[in-house]
């Protein structure tokens, strides 16, 4: 078989390929790694944004991007400046994003479907004082700077696509010369991103992360496996960690990184055969899709595959033919983990791998002392290039770090040989189709609706999404608390929270379980437990009933 041979290739053993990764030097910038490429790469086509037909040479990545800094530059945008970025997955999003890397001002991505409420949060809280938007998204932006809750102001927002008149274009800050663009000094601790993660506290908490921690995430995905991908695919949204890496991880093995508009599975295999794809993030949802006489007729040598049951892993296996293996990260951290890909006999085993490159995995209790081998405890995570910390919340910060080790919240477990196994979280979060929800965020929505005297979200096991989010309500005195109160706060829940962020399910209580505390106990919630309100199913009936009328 194909993943055999991949997985048995003779190369540099793992201690060997670690040793090299760290001991070269890094680009000292986004600046010097975009004009290295550019020089090297030639006539190869660098990206493929293969459904809007938007391509990029090597030869051409330099003068675009820093014809782009100089427009940028040419607005105010200095290096240290903040700008928040909501463009969906056109290669304005990349060119952006690389501009201003090379300018030394930090992007702050945000999710195209955040509401009003988000959007404010996140350019008040990074305190940006730009704004790239691409044009359809324009309107809620032009909202909340409007409404003055933010730094930015109406002329410092710059519009991608079709910009209305009187308005600066991101596509004329394009055409500006490339040649007047001097790269400033900007140096590996200084930061490139403001990168906004779920978590248990209710709002998202902004991940401070450096040059360092995006040269070096791009690198070590590209060699630690001491193979060579010539076509990449991206198929999630720019604005989320994967494709960011997954560029400069392209970058650094001069490939061609083959972008999706967004993640289908229907059509994942689809594009995997047709461009050639030889390294993926293998989405499980694939195993739901029918049975095709293609298969197993693709070129991928290795897919990362996240949380996969050891069923599914074999089966995703035998079904494609090719290598798929597990991998751990965060926002915070970087890739920390992964399965070495010669590691075949650790197929189904659900482990997460050994530590990447520039990275130190240990496995500890409440103090921060390493336990024994087997005994299950949060991992900590230590190495250059994590994050700085959260952007103005000292508090979190110093709550995430047991000295230099950063507290991933999740629990673990090292065996003997070393490799480690994730087996819960600590954090009181709902993970949905690769998207980290935090409960408490949606609980402060839920108990921000008038007829709601209390809330909590837990998670529901769902095949498709992984997890889907139930809200567990107490109404008021008063309130009935029927399918119309209900669908009131379900509408609620759409006008504050992003689309995937709403509980798919609602269930009424007349109390919550709780601990001799008085907090909630959330482990007493059980999904059976009394009558369900399943929005999805409803919809889907409504339809159904209009289709047959």
């Amino acid at each position: 078989m194909r993943r055999q041979q991949v997985a048995s290739a003779v190369v540099p053993s793992v201690a060997e390929r670690r040793q090299r990764i760290e001991r070269e030097p890094l680009p000292r910038n986004i600046a010097d790694l975009v004009a290295t490429a550019s020089a090297d790469g030639g006539d190869r086509l660098l990206w493929d944004f293969f459904e809007s037909g938007e391509k990029l040479t090597y030869a051409e990545l330099k003068p675009r991007v820093f014809a782009l800094a100089a427009g940028l530059m040419s607005q105010g945008i200095r290096k240290g400046t903040h700008v928040a970025v909501m463009l969906p997955n056109r290669a304005a999003f990349p060119l952006t994003w690389l501009a201003i890397g090379s300018i030394g001002a930090v992007m702050v991505p945000m999710n195209n479907s955040y509401s009003d409420r988000e959007i404010a949060y996140v350019v008040g809280n990074s305190e940006a004082t730009y704004v790239v938007v691409d044009d359809s998204c324009l309107e809620a932006v032009d909202r909340v700077v409007a409404g003055g809750q933010v730094k930015a102001t109406p002329d410092r927002v710059i519009v991608a696509g079709d910009a209305p008149a009187g308005r600066v274009s991101l596509e004329a800050l394009m055409q500006h010369d490339a040649a007047t663009f001097q790269p400033p000094d900007v140096g590996h601790d200084d930061l490139l991103n403001i990168q906004y993660t779920s978590g248990t506290t209710g709002f998202p908490k902004g991940c401070m992360l450096t040059q360092r921690y995006w040269i070096s995430a791009g690198k070590v995905n590209a060699f630690r496996d001491g193979r060579t991908y010539r076509h990449i695919l991206a198929s999630t949204p720019f604005y989320y960690m994967d494709p960011q890496w997954l560029l400069l991880m392209t970058v650094y093995q001069r490939a061609t990184l083959h972008v999706a508009f967004r993640q289908s599975a229907s059509r994942f295999m689809e594009w995997v055969r047709e461009y050639g794809i030889e390294f993926c993030l293998l989405p499980r949802v694939i195993l739901k899709q029918p049975a095709h006489p293609d298969d197993r007729n693709n070129k991928i040598i290795r897919s990362n595959v996240y949380g996969i049951s050891k069923a599914a892993h074999l089966e995703v296996e035998e079904r494609f033919d090719l290598c798929a293996r597990e991998a751990f990260g965060m926002t915070e951290i970087g890739p920390s983990m992964f399965m070495p890909i010669e590691a075949a006999n650790m197929v189904g085993s659900q482990s997460c791998g050994i530590p990447c490159p520039f990275r130190e995995c240990r496995v500890a209790d409440e103090a921060g002392n390493t336990v024994p081998a087997g005994t299950i405890g949060e991992l900590l995570v230590r190495g250059p290039g994590i994050l700085k910390g959260y952007y103005n919340n000292p508090e979190a910060t110093q709550k995430a770090f047991h000295g230099d080790w950063f507290r991933t919240g999740d629990l673990f477990r090292m065996d003997e040989r070393g490799f480690f196994y994730i087996v819960g979280r600590i954090k009181d979060m709902i993970r949905r189709s690769g998207e980290n929800i935090a409960a408490q965020e949606v609980e402060a929505v839920l108990n921000a609706f008038d007829a709601v005297a209390e809330s909590a979200v837990v998670p529901v096991k769902d095949d498709m999404r992984g997890e889907e989010l139930k809200a567990v309500v107490v109404w008021r005195d008063g309130v009935a608390g029927d399918d119309r109160d209900i669908e009131s706060l379900l509408e609620y829940c759409r006008r504050n929270l992003a689309p995937f962020k709403v509980p798919r399910y609602v269930q009424c209580q007349t109390e919550l379980p709780k601990t001799p505390s008085g907090k909630i106990a959330k482990h007493r919630i059980v999904h059976e437990d009394g009558p369900i309100f399943d929005r999805v199913q409803r919809a889907q009936a409504r339809s159904a009933s209009a289709n047959h009328v």
